[in-house]
């Protein structure tokens, strides 16, 4: 309940304050849980070094501050989406490429866009559904039930569609039969099963579904990541359609698709790392 009640007291202040001032807030607020987290800011200054060791500790702790400062000003976006409509939505979020989205609909097979925790995926899924697109985005159930009514209600009253984690499998076929859109994060592995992949150089479990999918009905993979302008608004900007052949052997065809769409994830993290909300540790190395 406690958990619930903080979510409430967030979205109150996001949506009682303008937009800036409520950014103010919600950056006081997160200047001040960067204090206490300790575990969360050990486990991101452990990523970031080993994305990029040639940096100085002073370097990464500025770069997790300035992290930990945007991830703020993603929750007040995600509480204020009851102020996001169709008439305001092209203010809010800017697209680029989204022609590839369209010419993957017309083969009838659906599109699956691959994102990762980077910037504000969450305003990409909503803006996806305000510009009239039928999207569904799988996402994990919280271990609280009032928070996960909570964010489902977020997502759901702007036309997303929430496929839960436990039968995200029949949902996501489902949809691409009937040519509609799944997004899927591919940074992180929520369910027991993935597949260990090399991750700037070291070793991580990384979700199989979008490459499953794929395979299974011949669904396009456009990679896609919604980025912060200077001026608070947003970007989406999808890449090209990842280009993959299979060869029959579906092993190895899973693991040289995710080996192809894996150089995107990497690319984005590395190009904006201070973007990159990954709050647990990465590697399956350090979670032994």
């Amino acid at each position: 309940m406690i958990f619930y009640i903080l979510y409430k007291i967030g979205e109150f202040i996001a949506l009682i304050f303008p937009l800036k001032m409520a950014y103010m807030v919600g950056i006081f607020f997160s200047d001040l849980h960067y204090l206490f987290a300790w575990k969360d800011h050990a486990n991101v200054a452990a990523n970031l070094k080993a994305i990029f060791p040639e940096k100085s500790i002073q370097e990464i702790k500025a770069m997790r501050l300035r992290m930990s400062r945007n991830f703020a000003k993603y929750l007040i976006d995600f509480f204020r989406f009851s102020r996001l409509d169709k008439n305001n939505i092209k203010k809010f979020l800017h697209t680029k490429n989204l022609h590839y989205i369209d010419n993957a609909l017309k083969n009838g097979k659906g599109a699956i866009i691959l994102t990762a925790h980077i910037g504000n995926w969450e305003v990409g899924g909503v803006g996806m559904a305000l510009l009239g697109y039928d999207i569904g985005v799988v996402a994990l159930s919280h271990r609280h039930g009032s928070v996960d009514k909570f964010f489902i209600a977020q997502r759901e009253q702007k036309g997303v569609s929430v496929l839960p984690l436990g039968r995200a499998a029949r949902d996501c076929l489902k949809f691409l039969r009937e040519n509609k859109i799944i997004a899927l994060v591919g940074d992180r592995n929520f369910g027991s099963k993935g597949t260990l992949i090399d991750l700037f150089g070291l070793p991580t479990y990384l979700p199989e579904g979008p490459a499953v999918f794929s395979l299974k009905i011949g669904t396009p993979i456009i990679p896609a990541f919604v980025l912060r302008n200077p001026d608070d608004t947003h970007t989406l900007t999808f890449e090209k359609p990842i280009e993959f052949t299979p060869t029959g052997d579906k092993d190895n065809d899973l693991l040289e698709l995710m080996e192809k769409y894996k150089l995107v994830i990497e690319h984005y993290i590395k190009t904006y790392p201070e973007h990159w909300f990954m709050f647990r540790k990465f590697w399956a190395e350090q979670e032994k």
